[in-house]
């Protein structure tokens, strides 16, 4: 088993240290509704398909993610609260690469 660790700053701005496994298929979004760190019916609510921004976080520290693909893109067109640095956390596989990965997430609307 392999696991990293990425800092999540969650809604009410409480940061929380969290331990990822890289070898269970998860991203971002799951991970986030695992520990727990959003409102239930607050995050991933179109189920991780990138056709409802819930899941929107806010990179601060980008250990080496990859590229933002275009559905995601789309996605992020038309959400709110977007920013320069902001990422659907559906999209991000959570991967060896991403050791130390520091978002925050994105309001709700």
């Amino acid at each position: 088993m392999s696991d990293i660790n990425i800092r999540i700053t969650d809604r009410e701005g409480l940061t929380h240290d969290i331990v990822a496994p890289t070898d269970m298929s998860m991203n971002l979004m799951e991970i986030i509704r695992s520990y727990e760190l959003a409102e239930e019916g607050t995050i991933g609510v179109c189920g991780g398909m990138a056709m409802c921004a819930s899941c929107q976080v806010y990179v601060i520290k980008d250990p080496g993610l990859e590229p933002m693909g275009d559905e995601e893109d789309a996605m992020l067109g038309e959400a709110f609260h977007v920013e320069p640095n902001s990422r659907l956390g559906c999209q991000l596989h959570i991967a060896d690469a991403m050791e130390d990965l520091e978002v925050e997430i994105a309001p709700y609307p």
